[in-house]
């Protein structure tokens, strides 16, 4: 007898639990899967992540760290931020988490970037 498969939710939120509160707006990692709690989710609550969806997120400001639209970006959960960079540049191998991709263009003195998520 072949499994089938069991339609379980759409496609636009996960469940998730988390051990400790998380923020309306917190961006939340879990492996290659990135959320964005749109209401507080309190400590071992059941609540959802959007994994769908276009948002705001903040990203470095400073002299080349405008990213251009259609660009893949990734969240650096080290210091929250979005970056164009898909790892730290630093000395240890830091992959940072792939996003989504950009919708629109942002100067190097924007504090945010909108990004379609790619889940």
């Amino acid at each position: 007898m072949a499994f089938t498969a069991t339609y379980v939710q759409d496609d636009k939120a996960v469940d998730y639990t988390p051990t400790t509160a998380v923020a309306a707006g917190q961006v939340v990692v879990q492996g290659a899967l990135v959320g964005v709690a749109k209401e507080p989710i309190p400590a071992n609550t059941l609540g959802a992540l959007a994994v769908r969806g276009v948002f705001d997120f903040p990203k470095a400001a400073g002299a080349g760290s405008g990213i251009a639209a259609g660009t893949t970006v990734y969240w650096d959960a080290a210091d929250q931020v979005a970056t164009a960079s898909a790892n730290s540049g630093g000395q240890a191998p830091t992959a940072y988490t792939l996003l989504g991709v950009t919708v629109q263009a942002c100067a190097d003195a924007d504090a945010t970037v909108r990004v379609k998520l790619n889940q």
